[in-house]
């Protein structure tokens, strides 16, 4: 029987991505609804493409253009965030994509843990954000969260028939654009030189965050919810080859890592198909042209987000929520402009000395603390002009 999907941020790099694997594997899949933003010219050539029987576009100035492209066939159009929670919660879906970006991620994973549907998850700022709120509803409607992203895919693999403890996980990571820029160059840095990242095709949030290690430090996050290990138990280092994905020592000293080349389709395939696994001829490894792979520790002065990241972990409560919600405001002023690349960790800095801390939030809670930081935020760049 086909998995109906839900693929939300179908037009971003996780999203064209899986769609790939839906068109090599139409017995095992078929899309019910595509969501997008704003590009609502490819989520109609999608649409059409993969018979969805609806879209959702979020914004919503966009929504009579897709409506219009859309007319001749019989495919229904919505447009709000309203709307995304609604398609989540169909009948006539079975697996829920999250590809969104940031905190627009986390409702509609809400959403659809409390329909019940299995999540592959690839916004990492839904447990980044709401990690013990997430995880205790997914553990009480027994829903199962299984990971895309790379790192958190090799982590999973890794663990996958293991009964025994383990000692520590251990997570990769490029070093991004900029790990060969020294410290002092960094403030001058411009947007076009750090989206170019040296191995990851991605969109341009996530790969400035790669570049200022905040998404390491949020994918360290993840793993802790994901997982349930600790802070101490998570450590981080540099492999710029980006072939090791992740690696899991146990207690008797033996080391597991996942291996394979920089491309999102394995972890897609395998968050979807699990506990199977894809046929793809045409994904070899060679190792003979990868004949080293180093590894070194992150320079923590060069990248202080990543220690931030950590001590969010540490105090919990609406912290992380904050780093969010700050960065997401920093990078958009980033992209624009409007700010340098340096001004993203110090906006961060300035939201978490200043934001009101709920030690155990709600929803509500969080989406209070959303807004407050993405305030402080704007009031630290504006110090900035």
């Amino acid at each position: 029987m086909k998995q109906r999907l839900s693929i939300l941020g179908s037009t971003g790099s996780i999203g064209v991505q899986t769609l790939d694997i839906v068109a090599e594997n139409p017995e095992l899949f078929e899309v019910n609804s595509l969501v997008a933003g704003s590009n609502w010219q490819l989520l109609a050539k999608q649409a059409i493409e993969f018979d969805a029987d609806c879209v959702v576009i979020a914004d919503t100035t966009k929504y009579e253009a897709l409506r219009d492209a859309l007319s001749a066939y019989p495919i229904k159009v919505y447009t709000g965030s309203d709307a995304i929670c609604q398609v989540v919660r169909s009948g006539e879906v079975d697996v829920v994509v999250n590809a969104l970006v940031g905190y627009a991620g986390l409702h509609p994973t809400i959403a659809a843990i409390e329909a019940g549907k299995k999540i592959a998850l690839a916004n990492k700022e839904t447990l980044v954000v709401g990690g013990d709120l997430v995880m205790r509803l997914a553990t009480e409607k027994r829903v199962p969260i299984l990971p895309v992203d790379s790192e958190h895919s090799a982590i999973f693999q890794c663990l996958t028939g293991e009964r025994s403890p383990i000692r520590r996980m251990i997570v990769t990571c490029s070093g991004g654009a900029l790990r060969d820029v020294p410290k002092e160059q960094l403030r001058d840095v411009t947007p076009e030189r750090a989206l170019k990242h040296p191995q990851w095709s991605m969109g341009a949030k996530i790969t400035i965050d790669s570049a200022t290690l905040v998404n390491k430090g949020f994918e360290v996050i993840e793993a802790h919810w994901l997982f349930g290990v600790d802070a101490d138990r998570i450590s981080v280092l540099i492999h710029p080859q980006s072939i090791v994905h992740s690696m899991v020592e146990f207690e008797d000293g033996a080391i597991k890592a996942q291996l394979g080349t920089p491309d999102m389709h394995m972890p897609i395939s395998y968050a979807l198909m699990y506990p199977y696994r894809a046929s793809r001829p045409s994904e070899r490894f060679d190792f003979l042209a990868n004949p080293t792979l180093t590894f070194a520790e992150p320079d923590r002065d060069k990248y202080p987000a990543l220690d931030i990241a950590y001590d969010c972990m540490r105090r919990g409560g609406t912290a992380a929520c904050v780093m969010n919600g700050s960065n997401e405001v920093a990078v958009a002023a980033f992209l624009a402009g409007k700010c340098r690349f340096t001004d993203i960790t110090a906006a961060i800095e300035y939201s978490l000395e200043r934001a009101t801390f709920i030690e155990h939030p709600t929803l509500a809670d969080y989406e209070a603390s959303n807004e407050e930081s993405r305030r402080l935020a704007e009031e630290y760049l504006r110090q900035c002009k």
